[in-house]
């Protein structure tokens, strides 16, 4: 490195050392008092392959019966999930002083309370998959639905981090779902309550917020927002409910927004694409733009053309 280089960065080092001092949020610097989201990310891949242990596996493990496997796994996660718990446990106010005997315990016990819920979620995801299975013509087999669908991969990563958050284990449940979203571009909250053979078809774009219940047998499109009617209310507003039911048999179709938590979609609904929707919706309804308009110019030879156009299945379901 040249000579003129050093006093540069010396420079910047002490500018940086005295910004660090304010005492604001981001000043913070407690390298061992906050969760390794790789490390949290990694227990969620493990238990991935927990749950399809026919179709993942870890390269690293060399066995040869399903049980070794799978014993070989969990001790690596609870391993890791109580570390990881442990550190977590902290941003409760009850555990904010306590001593690391008694997190220790309290985050063991939760570990273990989570995995025996691993059967629930087994079963679960398998309505899920077969939900895909019945509810996509592009889907030739079950493996691939498995293997390729981002949508099941969201829904996976929710049942897994929804199962957490109930148990009241700060932080861990969101970082598995914001990972989830990076991939798969759909945010769901770990808060989230799903009934079973739920169905994200394409799913690019869907956020569904924290307090929304999703009843059985629902099937939601890409770009659906399953959202809160006004958030100004900020801190205020926490553990309130403020997003959507959803009832059971309810399709959504694409860029359809239902908001607020009062707003209950009824049985059997179908909610057509684009539609905005803050009030409830009884059983059976169909929800649908009525009138979309369309502007087309050719080239500069021609003039505008407006054109109304009246509802028609093209519009109404918007895959």
């Amino acid at each position: 490195m040249s000579r003129h280089i050093e006093p540069k960065i010396d420079r910047i080092v002490d500018l940086l050392m005295q910004d660090y001092q304010t005492d604001r949020t981001i000043d913070a610097i407690k390298p061992f008092d906050y969760p390794d989201r790789e490390e949290v990310i990694d227990v969620l891949e493990k238990l991935k392959i927990v749950i399809y242990p026919g179709y993942y596996r870890n390269s690293a493990f060399k066995t040869y019966t399903v049980r070794n496997n799978v014993s070989i796994l969990l001790e690596d996660i609870i391993y890791h999930l109580i570390k990881q718990i442990k550190i977590v446990l902290r941003y409760l106010p009850e555990h904010e002083n306590a001593d690391p005997d008694s997190l220790h315990q309290t985050a063991e016990s939760l570990t273990f309370a989570f995995l025996e819920k691993i059967p629930k979620i087994r079963a679960l995801i398998e309505t899920d998959i077969q939900a895909a299975y019945d509810g996509d013509p592009a889907a030739y087999n079950k493996d691939e639905i498995i293997c390729t669908y981002p949508g099941l991969y969201a829904i996976f990563t929710n049942r897994i981090a929804h199962e957490l958050f109930v148990l009241g284990v700060p932080l861990i449940p969101r970082i598995m779902t914001e990972h989830a979203h990076s991939l798969t571009g759909i945010d769901i909250h770990p808060g989230t309550t799903i009934g079973e053979y739920f169905f994200i078809d394409h799913g690019t774009g869907i956020v569904i917020g924290e307090t929304t219940e999703i009843g059985n047998h629902v099937k939601v499109y890409q770009g659906v927002t399953l959202g809160a009617l006004s958030t100004r209310g900020g801190q205020n507003l926490r553990g309130k409910k403020r997003h959507p039911t959803i009832c059971d048999n309810v399709t959504i179709y694409s860029g359809a927004s239902i908001l607020g938590g009062d707003t209950v979609i009824g049985k059997d609904v179908v909610v057509g694409g684009n539609a905005f929707i803050t009030t409830s919706i009884p059983d059976g309804a169909k929800v649908s733009v009525k009138i979309q308009e369309l502007t087309v110019n050719y080239d500069s030879s021609h003039p505008i053309e407006r054109k109304e156009v009246e509802l028609d299945d093209t519009w109404y379901y918007m895959i």
